[in-house]
């Protein structure tokens, strides 16, 4: 081990060394993008040299041309999305370099296809975040197409996340974020990778970043499915005072306020908080009593004129109790209805708390240096019975899962652009680190939430995953661009088992990610592109230390050959087909309520994503996904992987007219899928529709929300169980589920001063 760590570590000196040893770029032609009210950088910014030469912005608002093929030039066209056209001379660039766009009213006329290497799905995510908003936690990680949630404690505990052929558990096999900030929770009590969003206030989410598949070297561990990167407002536009309130005793107030004056903004600086809170007592016969608290704020700021801070913190406060997951037998046989619970006294509370601090410091040369540091405290303690009576038939199977743990995390990336002869280069290469460090992790067998029958795990865990990632790519000309990563991860896995007289069990695993992507943009309109890369999620420390041949990070491998094309003004089209191996597979495990590994995956399917804008005041998105997955060594009757979705579609027709009315109906739906390795027992789909109705003016708005208009019945979260009822003297294998929403209407009233 020792031997191979030296020769990853001599391969990444070796890249570095060569990235220096490139000939600095002649910034020929370069200038800044910013917004013109918020005074702060636009990243992503189509930038042309009229007619064909294009860049784009970094996320400084920064762009370069090191080599100009034009002759002639006269004008530069700057494009961004939800921002109106500029066309500036060159003799205005040379004068001051800094270009602001007024923003304005989103339309995918003005959308060009041409996106940074690696961001081929930004303008999508873009498009939808303009058009569509986010307005509750759930819709946020519905922003990336193909990408479905299920909530089986009410609203309390993280969604299920279904992507790519995958039931991603809580997080398992995609990789979530929120400005740098890691989400996804290692060694988490309830499941390895849990991926708590609640702690995000939906308003001041400016940007929901992702990418499918494990192609970028600056992800790690999760990155087999793919990313999701949210980044908060770094400003305010104003501020903002909202109610909320709607059937099943549900209410939400949120506000959000600006703590600087117009005079800090024109210096490029901002602070800001936010606050919500909620309560519902939810849609089940058993109230939920569901309670969230949240506060943040955000300091974004230029320190001197070569440095920009940006500095948050949160808190955040959950408790409800919960119905939890009934078998279909208690429904038929009407000892139950369809949203009642066998188990009244399930439920929980989780917290968290974080500081995030991320500096950007530019050098002379153009390249710029970024460091970030985080903490994180988090508090989980949940109460859940899947099984009933089966393994206790007088106490019931209620089990507790409870754990406290502290993050600490460092990230630097240094940027370099240069050139080698004609190819202009752009480099990041960067190190960090991880720690969680979890105290009294716990699964116990309890009765009533707080009775302690047994313990059947209990122990400390101290998990450190250090990384180092070089990210390179050649812009050969115009039309071709590869990319280039290369990422090395170590993790170093300690247990302390309470439960063996505080023995100690340790084991580390080192994984090199390499990838490789290329690009060819044919024109404004036309864009292919071929990823191919390697990642990996990581398995729960508990099982990686206890049992002998578990991977500490089983690797994953995967391809994507797509497209994205503009065939006329008013329609965008982007399709991929991809393929994944994934070495070690995570299944559910109903009655013991934890994830275990099993064997080797194989994927295949498609992506496919339309936007049309037939009007300009009516927008149309359609997402389409397919997915084929299959144990690789199994019978094939035997083959199936349990819940992985197969078909699934997203879409809906949002209208917004200048004298205010606006609006969307939109639809979800998700096909039957294989509830076990066999198929003899099967989860059903569905199809749910909900309606957004808003009048907008420029000092209030007044807004309606029917989720599940059409009042279906629906099953949200779907398991394969065996259990055992009170009155049951043998036990029974099949559907157990929570149902989605009823028919909900919610009220809202927001003001803007």
């Amino acid at each position: 081990m020792l031997q191979t760590n030296q020769k990853i570590i001599a391969f990444f000196l070796f890249l570095i060394a060569f990235s220096f040893g490139e000939v600095k770029a002649q910034k020929l032609i370069k200038g800044f993008v910013f917004d013109n009210q918020s005074k702060l950088p636009i990243e992503g910014a189509l930038v042309s040299i009229l007619p064909s030469q294009n860049t784009n912005t970094d996320n400084r608002g920064r762009f370069v041309f090191n080599k100009i093929t034009a002759s002639n030039i006269q004008r530069l066209q700057i494009n961004s999305i939800g921002y109106s056209v500029k066309s500036i001379s060159l003799d205005q660039l040379l004068l001051n370099d800094t270009i602001f766009l007024s923003p304005t009213k989103t339309s995918l006329t003005e959308v060009s296809v041409n996106s940074n290497v690696g961001k081929e799905y930004k303008i999508v995510s873009d498009l939808d975040i303009k058009m569509k908003g986010v307005n509750n936690s759930q819709e946020i990680l519905r922003m990336v197409p193909g990408l479905f949630i299920g909530q089986h404690q009410g609203g309390g505990k993280a969604e299920q996340i279904f992507i790519r052929g995958f039931d991603c558990d809580h997080g398992t096999d995609i990789n979530v974020s929120a400005d740098g900030l890691p989400v996804n929770l290692v060694s988490q009590a309830h499941g390895q990778g849990y991926a708590d969003m609640h702690f995000i206030i939906p308003e001041t989410v400016a940007e929901v970043d992702f990418q499918k598949g494990p192609y970028n070297a600056l992800k790690g561990n999760f990155t087999t499915s793919g990313y999701v990167d949210l980044k908060t407002k770094n400003a305010l536009d104003y501020n903002l005072l909202k109610f909320e309130g709607g059937m099943f005793d549900t209410y939400r107030v949120v506000g959000m306020l600006n703590l600087l004056r117009e005079k800090a903004k024109a210096k490029q600086q901002s602070w800001y908080v936010a606050s919500e809170y909620a309560y519902s007592n939810g849609f089940f016969e058993h109230p939920q009593d569901f309670n969230r608290f949240n506060f943040f704020t955000k300091y974004n700021g230029k320190i001197s004129n070569q440095t920009y801070l940006s500095l948050s913190a949160s808190t955040f406060n959950s408790k409800w109790d919960a119905s939890g997951q009934i078998p279909d037998r208690a429904v038929a046989d009407g000892s139950i209805g369809f949203y009642g619970a066998i188990d009244s006294t399930e439920g929980g509370e989780t917290a968290r708390s974080n500081i995030n601090m991320q500096l950007v410091s530019t050098f002379k040369d153009g390249s710029y240096l970024k460091n970030q540091l985080y903490y994180s405290n988090y508090y989980f303690d949940l109460h859940t019975n899947f099984t009933f009576y089966l393994n206790d038939p007088i106490n019931g199977d209620q089990i507790r899962q409870k754990e406290n743990r502290n993050i600490y995390g460092y990230n630097s990336t240094y940027h370099r652009d240069g050139n080698i002869g004609s190819i202009i280069t752009n480099t990041d290469f960067g190190i960090g680190f991880r720690l969680d460090k979890i105290k009294n992790l716990e699964l116990s067998h309890t009765k009533d939430r707080f009775t302690l029958l047994d313990r059947l795990a209990f122990g400390d865990v101290a998990e450190t995953n250090a990384f180092g990632f070089i990210n390179k790519t050649f812009r050969f000309s115009n039309h071709f661009s590869l990319n280039t990563g290369l990422r090395f991860d170590e993790f170093l896995n300690d247990y302390t088992d309470h439960l063996k007289v505080d023995s100690l069990f340790k084991s580390n695993e080192a994984i090199v990610s390499p990838k490789i992507s290329l690009y060819y943009h044919k024109d404004k309109s036309t864009q292919y592109y071929i990823n191919i890369g390697k990642g990996f999620h990581t398995n729960d420390t508990r099982v990686s230390v206890l049992e002998n041949g578990r991977k500490v990070a089983p690797p994953a491998y995967s391809a994507d050959l797509g497209t994205i094309i503009k065939p006329t003004n008013n329609l965008l089209l982007q399709a991929a087909i991809w393929y994944l191996w994934l070495d070690q597979e995570f299944v559910y495990s109903g009655d013991g309520a934890f994830v275990e590994p099993s064997g080797k995956t194989k994927r295949t399917g498609f992506d496919f994503s339309a936007r049309y804008e037939p009007i300009k005041s009516l927008y149309i998105d359609v997402d389409l996904n397919y997915a084929h997955g299959r144990f690789v060594d199994e019978l094939k009757s035997q083959n199936y992987i349990p819940l992985a979705p197969v078909w699934s579609s997203t879409g809906g027709i949002t209208y917004k007219n200048k004298n205010g009315i606006n609006g969307s109906i939109r639809y979800r739906w998700l096909s039957d899928r294989p509830a076990k390795e066999d198929n003899s027992i099967v989860a059903s789909g569905y199809f749910v529709n909900d309606f957004v109705l808003n009048y907008t003016k420029k000092k209030y708005e007044i807004g309606l929300t029917i989720n599940n208009i059409f009042n279906v019945k629906w099953k949200e979260t779907q398991f394969d169980t065996e259990s055992r009822l009170k009155n049951e003297t043998t036990p029974v294998e099949e559907i157990h589920f929570t149902p989605g929403t009823k028919f909900a209407a919610k009220l809202s009233l927001s003001v803007f001063f």
